[in-house]
């Protein structure tokens, strides 16, 4: 189906009235197109094509799944290369920007949905599977286990599952102190005795740490291939950033790349990319060792 629009309320009504209403709320007015085309938007949106292309490295044809689409700018683009990509959006704003980018040609289906519930796919369909948005409104880790099964239980065995994350420490770095909120966070009681923001729908984004992230993939059959630095140190300095020549950006980004895989770097970054690969079940495994 080329650029075909799908909707069925009751994959939408896993979450609440009130978090759908914040989150429509934010995203009818907020510009992500604008963020990723922006210098600083640019070092997340090519590291996460970068690793897109790790993961679908050496497959002829394969099948691509966003859960979290947005405004589509990676199942666009990936649509736009040829690629056979479904697009589930939760947003009904987003899901009509994404589509309005399309001529009618691009292998793409484009759907409202919710990746709490994945149902309307079967087990193993698709090569690459992609939630590079659902993981910031989960606040729950009943709810961010059930995501990440639901995209695993939907992935080839051997395929791979990308998902992004916020994180917590450049939260209280940058908001808590540098923007001096630290009083006011305190007294809304929005941070643990450990510095762990405490995230709520109204509050828009979860935050969390790389020992949350792991926690949940020890819960599903998969193995960490690595954990990424989205954007690493970029959003510490966007206005520097912004303000680079070509030449000058284009090093920033080698040495970004030089860096985004170090683990002692990691929880520093405002987003991470986890690469998990799907393992094979114990009966497959035992045929191939034969």
């Amino acid at each position: 189906m080329v650029g075909q629009r799908m909707t069925e309320a009751h994959h939408i009504g896993s979450l609440g009235e009130k978090e759908m209403n914040y989150l429509e709320e934010y995203y009818n007015n907020y510009d992500e197109d604008g963020r990723l085309l922006s210098r600083h938007g640019q070092v997340e949106y090519l590291t996460t094509m970068r690793y897109i292309e790790e993961c679908l490295e050496g497959i002829p044809d394969p099948g691509i799944l966003e859960v979290g689409a947005g405004t589509g700018r990676y199942s666009v683009t990936l649509a736009k290369q040829g690629l056979q990509v479904t697009a589930v959006e939760l947003i009904e704003h987003n899901l009509d920007i994404l589509i309005s980018k399309l001529d009618g040609t691009e292998p793409i289906t484009a759907m409202q949905g919710n990746a709490l519930d994945l149902s309307r796919f079967a087990d193993d369909s698709f090569d690459l599977t992609m939630l590079l948005g659902p993981m910031y409104h989960l606040y729950t880790k009943e709810d961010k286990l059930k995501a990440l099964s639901e995209a695993v239980r939907v992935t080839k065995a051997g395929g791979h599952i990308l998902v992004a994350y916020c994180m917590n420490e450049p939260t209280v770095i940058q908001y808590v102190f540098g923007l001096n909120h630290l009083h006011e966070v305190m007294d809304l009681k929005m941070l643990t005795s450990d510095w762990h923001c405490i995230s709520e729908p109204k509050d828009l984004f979860e935050l969390v740490r790389t020992e949350e992230i792991a926690e949940l993939d020890e819960a599903v059959p998969v193995k960490r291939i690595k954990l990424v630095a989205t954007d690493g140190a970029t959003n510490y300095m966007r206005e520097y950033i912004d303000a680079m020549d070509d030449e000058t950006f284009d090093k920033w980004m080698d040495f970004h790349f030089t860096i985004c895989e170090r683990q002692d770097l990691i929880g520093a970054s405002h987003h991470t990319l986890d690469m998990l690969q799907k393992e094979f079940p114990p009966a497959v495994l035992r045929g191939k060792k034969r």
